[in-house]
């Protein structure tokens, strides 16, 4: 399954404890922090929701 890089660039503060939530449950603690997750439906939304947050970016796995 294809996987993304997910970056915090701003700050949860002032934003709805929703935003906040969905932000810690994708792995993100602090700013300009980065986690590798899988790309199903379940996380692509959980980005879509936070996008002006975060910046994301494709992961080429290498098949051996």
């Amino acid at each position: 399954m294809k996987k993304i890089r997910i970056t915090q660039v701003k700050s949860g503060i002032d934003h709805s404890v929703r935003q906040k939530r969905t932000l810690t449950a994708l792995g993100l603690r602090k700013l300009h922090a980065k986690v590798e997750v899988e790309a199903n439906p379940a996380i692509l939304g959980m980005v879509e929701k936070v996008r002006h947050l975060v910046k994301t970016e494709d992961v080429v796995v290498p098949e051996a």
